[in-house]
């Protein structure tokens, strides 16, 4: 019984010194990656713009080619609305356009509903490296709420999301390179 109660009391320790750090740590975070593309930047724009192209080269949307997807809207246009249920590893979750200037910026509101609940923000920007040449930037956005927040002391938020980020821009380049 004494044994019980030592370990019953440290885990309360730690359940509370793991609530009192998450106070302090951040809730927000950014990944962001870039790659240059050898296409012009209007040819570029209006690829990206269109979320049903994401079938093409985001890694996210490539897990699970089989998953259900419903549009609504004008794709490429502010408003549009792409909701997908997949596998496990693509989850549940939907996208839309919410703000859009023609080519420099479309924004990505993406709501997820499973495996986990949460909201973030894909902004997809780019810019005129020259005639023949774009620089995509591609930002991820997000919070995690309290308590959770202290994974991000754990998890090296940007390795692991700017590892699918880079890869979903090298699978863009060498999609519009073709």
């Amino acid at each position: 019984m004494k044994i019980f109660k030592i370990i019953l009391s440290g885990l309360l320790v730690l359940i509370v010194i793991v609530l009192i750090t998450a106070l302090f740590v951040r809730k927000e975070y950014v990944v962001t990656r870039e790659v240059v593309i050898d296409r012009p930047i209007g040819s570029v724009f209006d690829f990206v713009k269109h979320i049903k192209n994401q079938d093409l080269y985001n890694k996210w949307v490539m897990t699970d080619p089989a998953m259900k997807k419903t549009f609504s809207g004008t794709d490429g246009t502010m408003g549009f609305r792409y909701d997908w249920d997949g596998n496990d590893e693509a989850g549940q979750g939907e996208q839309e356009i919410t703000d859009l200037v023609e080519n420099k910026k479309v924004e990505i509101s993406i709501h997820f509903i499973r495996p986990f609940e949460g909201n973030a923000t894909n902004t997809i920007t780019t810019d005129e490296v020259n005639d023949s040449k774009t620089k995509v930037v591609s930002l991820f956005e997000s919070k995690v709420a309290y308590p959770m927040n202290f994974m991000l002391l754990l998890v090296d938020i940007d390795g692991v999301m700017g590892k699918d980020l880079e890869l979903t821009l090298q699978n863009l380049k060498r999609h519009l390179e073709k």
